[in-house]
């Protein structure tokens, strides 16, 4: 028991001296404490009134070289050597906290804003992330798990501090600005994901995106279901309807419970315990898959890996092929297996 009261008290103890504000309290109350010592021991050792012990105290304490009040004993000049000693260390301590309150966040925030837009600007090929709700946090959170490059904008300035602290890229302002979408790289990128709040800004952000990157990749959230016929034709590639997909695992959980624990295992990624994933493989002029067909590609025993589908170069997707199913050349494979497996393979792109 005493030994968990001593480490309880250290911890209250490395607690109260991480706050920067605590610490100048501490410290305001050490040179408050120190004063009351000079004033009493100076009335006392040598019989001064308040007023010139507390004068003699502060400008001692000060060191501003005044010179003594009243000449002192050989006892009063080695009690002043010591307040000097204290005085300076302490005073030191309360200039030092002061501004470490004012002036650091401030140089901290500043340092880090700078750090934060020289990353931007180095970004290639990375992914960005039209607003930061509730879905925009998950994507950023299976973006950071899967080692990708991102980049948030927000139009919240409340998220600062929040970004930097997590050291996440970001951007405050509008995604329907076209200066905003160029700062953040968007000729750069490889996709953008529009996940705002209301159908009109996610069809204004893809018409933006599309027109400054003909070639990126865009994905779009929206909220009504007749809206995706409008956001498709503003330029984006998929549209997600999150409560229509929300219906739709609501109610396989309610009917197939069991394929609803498999797809379960399947999108919890990130957790730390996810035993499978699913990734696709795109299949180029230069890769050894071409002329092979499923059952001789070698994916499953070289990879551990099982295909699920391929998706043709004409379009047509193809469940569960057949083993004698020919690979060709602008296929993409489907397989799904251990998620250090599908890593290994889309890592490996044109190699495998």
């Amino acid at each position: 028991m005493l030994r968990l009261s001593l480490l309880a008290r250290q911890l209250r103890v490395s607690i109260t001296t991480s706050d920067p504000i605590r610490r100048f309290q501490l410290s305001l109350l050490g040179l408050f404490s120190l004063v009351v010592l000079g004033t009493v021991v100076y009335m006392n050792l040598e019989g001064m009134d308040f007023v010139d012990a507390l004068y003699m105290t502060i400008i001692t304490i000060a060191t501003v070289g005044f010179g003594e009040v009243e000449v002192l004993s050989p006892e009063g000049r080695l009690f002043t050597i010591l307040l000097i000693l204290l005085g300076v260390g302490v005073a030191t301590t309360v200039i030092s906290n002061a501004f470490s309150i004012v002036v650091g966040p401030l140089l901290w925030s500043t340092l880090e804003q700078r750090r934060m837009k020289q990353t931007i600007n180095t970004l290639k090929n990375h992914y960005i992330v039209c607003g930061y709700g509730r879905m925009g946090r998950q994507i950023v959170r299976d973006l950071r798990a899967r080692g990708e490059q991102f980049i948030v904008i927000d139009s919240n300035p409340n998220l600062e501090e929040e970004m930097l602290e997590t050291s996440t890229p970001y951007l405050i302002g509008s995604a329907m600005d076209d200066d905003r979408l160029l700062e953040a790289g968007v000729e750069r990128a490889l996709g953008i994901v529009s996940a705002l709040s209301d159908d009109a800004s996610n069809v204004m952000t893809v018409l933006s995106a599309r027109e400054l990157n003909p070639s990126i990749y865009i994905v779009a959230r929206v909220v009504r279901a007749e809206s995706e016929s409008k956001v498709r034709r503003a330029g984006a590639d998929e549209v997600i309807n999150p409560y229509q997909i929300g219906g739709h695992r609501m109610a396989l959980s309610l009917l197939r419970p069991a394929v609803h624990d498999f797809l379960t295992h399947i999108f919890n990624f990130g957790s730390d315990h996810q035993p499978v994933d699913v990734g696709q493989i795109h299949v180029s002029d230069n890769s050894r898959l071409v002329g092979h067909t499923v059952a001789t590609c070698g994916i499953r025993n070289e990879y551990h890996v099982n295909i699920l589908g391929i998706l043709q170069p004409d379009g047509e997707l193809t469940i569960t092929p057949h083993p004698n199913t020919n690979i060709l050349v602008g296929a993409t494979l489907i397989v799904i297996g251990h998620p250090d497996s599908i890593y290994t393979l889309e890592q490996k792109g044109d190699k495998v």
